[in-house]
């Protein structure tokens, strides 16, 4: 069985949002599918999630802090100081005049990633950008219920990168039903799984570290997960596969500090 991660260009790792975000699944090797935008996703209006970042290697990501991006492990290559990737916010179409445009200049891998699990990274931008951010769940208080995913990623398996955000809803899945799909590939504790058993929506690839988040008891969103991977887009018994963010809240805030 060959698992991808949702990154732009590759498997799921690079592919698309299946879904309305059958195009969200995004590790160097993963994709999911959409009919329309995102398989079973539509558009998402300006201004609607602020905290949305593209980046130029073909992933996603969210406003961790004004001058950092959280985005997938799988995305970048290792750690240091990096001035090559671009990162666009404050629009919904990748082409509107009024997109922010800022470089980076240093890359944080989460530490000890070897492609199975620990799926997060920080990227530093050269100046912040004034949007709002997206908290990070801290807790599993909300790891359940629907959530949201966003990409810029394929509409369907295969597919190409979206110019406009698409969005969707997915279910949560719990660690036995998705252990039934992947077996030992998942890593329980460090992953969350979201999607229909039907499928149908989905993350896919360029869809990969972005943002799987849903309100919190206060109406705010809260990001609960990483888009990281899965079997193709939005297929019938194989849900996507997102970083569990609140177990690693700790370590990104630490990393965070330091970067």
């Amino acid at each position: 069985m060959k698992l991808l991660k949702k990154i732009g260009g590759l498997n799921r790792a690079f592919a698309t949002v299946a879904v309305a975000l059958a195009a969200l699944s995004l590790q160097p090797l993963s994709a999911h599918a959409a009919p329309q935008p995102v398989v079973g996703g539509t558009r998402a209006a300006q201004g609607e999630f602020p905290f949305m970042v593209r980046l130029s290697m073909g992933c996603g990501g969210a406003l961790y802090a004004k001058n950092i991006v959280l985005t997938a492990a799988h995305c970048v290559s290792g750690s240091g100081s990096n001035t090559s990737i671009t990162a666009t916010a404050g629009v919904v179409d990748l082409r509107s005049g009024s997109a922010i445009k800022v470089k980076s200049t240093k890359v944080l891998q989460a530490p000890g990633y070897n492609g199975k699990g620990r799926d997060w990274a920080l990227i530093k931008l050269a100046q912040p950008i004034d949007l709002p951010t997206l908290k990070t769940a801290t807790t599993t208080a909300y790891n359940s219920g629907d959530f949201t995913v966003a990409g810029w990623g394929a509409a369907r398996e295969g597919g190409g990168q979206q110019r406009h955000l698409l969005k969707a809803t997915v279910p949560f899945v719990d660690d036995a039903t998705c252990e039934q799909a992947y077996g030992s590939d998942l890593v329980p504790g460090e992953e969350i799984c979201a999607g229909f058993p039907q499928g149908g929506v989905d993350t896919c690839q360029g869809d990969s570290g972005g943002p799987m988040f849903r309100k919190d008891d206060t109406g705010a969103y809260v990001q609960v997960g990483i888009v990281s991977w899965g079997q193709g887009c939005a297929r019938p018994g194989y849900p996507g596969v997102y970083t569990e963010v609140s177990t690693f809240a700790a370590d990104i805030a630490r990393a965070a500090s330091g970067l």
